[in-house]
């Protein structure tokens, strides 16, 4: 029998809730495989199980079990009976000597995990029996600590499941059981990331992006689009609102001094993203900042920025640079995509010597100029809403 052995850690630390986590994580993954013909997720010891039937593509159910939040590790895994009081080791070495011969190796080691410690033989006698079967049969060499391959064994009630790789996956927690977020999404690098480290914690992503339409084309829109889609192989429905903002822009342009326009986008920016958030139940909002990146991420321009919303600001990013950002970025896939170039909103009618250190105070007073209820609602009016699914 095939399957996968699914392992999770942080859950097994959440005492009286910890059904509920497991749960959630069997949905997740029942999600994920949607579409490959799986209908058996158990949930055993620790561990949940898979069942692939015969004709399951192995490499989709690997590249799909690679991004449930929640899953530390996994291995796609064959069985054989067990039995507690008499474990049928013959049987065991035999299998795992047949999935071996083909493989080009020179040295070995045998990692067994009893989960029933009622079982007679304990790991360490498992894998002396099973590891000294593959040697005299196969003439290899046992190598602890830098062996060509290892053979991972689990020892179940009924059943022992072997394999010859462990494929990590991403940690964290399973999406939905932290709330909803709503994630400002630029279609730059660092957006991305900031969204997928919420969905990591169990937060389920609302999008919000704000295109330079209709005094620039739809291309950051686009880009904005495939990273959603991407991002949706981890919470498998997304919803994107995208907000029109040049014409907003100009308004600030026309009644502003040029130092304060970019803090000024910034908390118009959150006013509308924050009525978007109520609306989808969403409890907090995540940006992409980084410490002293650019010039609306200093310590003074944050603070002037945040001081418009109610809803907590998360910003996962904020003590990471630039080079930690873009590995993740390429880790995840957003990073190509997101250096393809287009015409960003944040980048019109940027002035060229942004203020970085605004006072709240000055700020307000230049806001009277502004028609902050009418802007705020010309956002919401002309948003559109879109909707992703995964698997598509």
């Amino acid at each position: 029998m095939r399957c996968a052995i699914v392992h999770y850690h942080e859950l097994a630390l959440k005492g009286r809730n910890r059904d509920l986590f497991e749960q959630r994580l069997i949905k997740n993954i029942q999600l994920a495989l949607k579409g490959l013909g799986i209908t058996q997720v158990e949930n055993l010891r620790s561990r949940i199980r898979v069942l692939l039937p015969p004709n399951t593509d192995a490499g989709k159910v690997r590249e799909r079990l690679m991004r449930v939040c929640g899953v530390a590790n996994f291995s796609l895994a064959h069985s054989v009976p067990l039995d507690l009081a008499a474990p049928r080791l013959n049987e065991l070495s035999a299998a795992v000597i047949e999935e071996l011969r083909p493989q080009s190796f020179a040295t070995f080691r045998v990692t067994a995990k009893r989960a029933d410690k009622r079982l007679a033989m304990t790991s360490m006698d498992v894998e002396r029996a099973v590891g000294a079967s593959v040697s005299d049969t196969l003439g290899k060499k046992v190598s602890l600590k830098t062996p060509d391959l290892t053979v991972y064994i689990e020892l179940l009630t009924k059943e022992a499941y072997y394999a010859t790789d462990k494929v990590p996956g991403p940690g964290g927690m399973p999406v939905g059981v932290s709330g909803t977020v709503a994630c400002l999404i630029s279609g730059g690098i660092d957006s991305p990331v900031a969204a997928y480290r919420m969905i990591k914690r169990g937060c389920r992503a609302f999008f919000v992006h704000f295109s330079g339409r209709p005094l620039v084309s739809r291309a950051s829109e686009e880009k904005v689009h495939d990273l959603v889609q991407l991002l949706t192989a981890y919470q498998y429905e997304s919803r994107l609102a995208v907000i029109p903002f040049g014409e907003i822009q100009r308004e600030i342009v026309l009644n502003t001094p040029a130092p304060f326009r970019v803090v000024l986008y910034r908390r118009m920016m959150l006013r509308i993203a924050e009525e978007f958030a109520r609306r989808e139940s969403c409890w907090g909002l995540v940006t992409g900042d980084s410490l002293g990146q650019v010039a609306s991420q200093t310590p003074e321009n944050l603070s002037v920025v945040g001081e418009v919303a109610e809803l907590p600001i998360l910003r996962p990013l904020i003590g990471m640079d630039k080079l930690e950002i873009m590995d993740e970025a390429r880790r995840l896939g957003t990073y190509d995509t997101s250096i393809e170039p287009d015409q960003d909103c944040c980048k019109l009618f940027t002035p060229p010597h942004p203020s970085t250190k605004t006072r709240l105070d000055i700020l307000q007073k230049v806001e009277r100029s502004l028609d902050i209820p009418g802007l705020l609602k010309q956002g919401l009016d002309k948003a559109e809403l879109s909707e992703f699914r995964f698997p598509v």
